[in-house]
């Protein structure tokens, strides 16, 4: 690797750990955890009624973390499970959720998509077609290890 390739990938993953560090602070300064946050903030994305699996698809956090959070974010009062179809479980944002998401996550969307209107369409498009294409190959070449 030359320095210059070195240099590349290590701007990468200060702008990538700047990014997780600013969703951190957003989430503790709302009182839950990341994990937490990114459900939440899937709710909002996905509607009312989703799934867990629904999540765990859009978040790429394990099951397990998922589930736990949302027992969490149950027991806070903020979402309510319900069955649905077999063994899934739909689940539901209570009034005092609908409250916090809108109160505390939509804020969020809103300033995210502020951002992206900052840049131009061929900005953004290009910005989404290269980190597409970096997480493809990162998935690709990562399965050797694992």
């Amino acid at each position: 690797m030359t320095s210059h390739e070195g240099y590349e990938l290590k701007e990468f993953n200060r702008i990538y750990r700047g990014m997780e560090e600013i969703y951190h602070k957003i989430a503790l300064n709302m009182g839950i955890s990341d994990s937490a946050f990114i459900i939440l903030y899937n709710i909002l994305e996905l509607g009312d009624g989703c799934l867990q699996k629904d999540i765990c698809n859009m978040s790429f956090i394990s099951k397990q973390t998922v589930s736990s959070s949302i027992h969490k974010l149950e027991n806070q009062g903020l979402l309510y499970l319900k069955a649905g179809k077999g063994r899934e479980m739909q689940i539901f944002l209570t009034d005092i959720g609908k409250q916090f998401v809108n109160e505390k996550i939509q804020p969020v969307v809103n300033i995210e998509n502020s951002v992206f209107q900052e840049l131009s369409p061929d900005e953004c498009r290009e910005f989404l077609r290269l980190n597409k294409k970096y997480l493809q190959w990162f998935r690709e070449k990562s399965k050797l290890l694992l």
